[in-house]
C-alpha cells in the first residue's frame, strides 16, 4: 500500500481506468468476432459490420487501449475479409 498521498490517488485512478480499459477492449472484441461471424455466414450486413468494427478499432488505437499498428493489422485483416466474400 502506497504510503504518499499522490501514489494512493493513482491507485485509485489505476483501477478505475483498468475496469474502462477492459470494458473498452471487450466491446472491441466481441464487435471483431461480429464481424468475423458476418463474412463466415456470407451475410449482407458485413460491410456495416466492417465499418463499425473499423471505428471501434480507430477509437482504441485513438484512446492508446490498443497499439497503433495492432489496429492497423486487424483493420487490414477485416477489410481483406470482406473484400473476398464480396468477390
Amino acid at each position: 500500500m502506497p504510503n504518499i498521498k499522490n501514489a494512493v490517488k493513482r491507485v485509485r485512478t489505476t483501477k478505475t481506468k483498468t475496469l474502462i480499459n477492459s470494458a473498452r477492449k471487450s466491446l472491441l472484441k466481441s464487435t471483431i468476432k461480429k464481424c468475423n461471424e458476418a463474412v463466415a455466414n456470407n451475410d449482407a450486413n458485413a460491410a456495416n459490420a466492417l465499418k463499425e468494427a473499423m471505428k471501434l478499432i480507430d477509437k482504441s488505437a485513438a484512446k492508446k487501449i490498443i497499439h497503433r499498428n495492432t489496429a492497423a493489422r486487424r483493420k487490414s485483416k477485416l477489410a481483406k475479409a470482406v473484400n473476398a466474400m464480396a468477390k
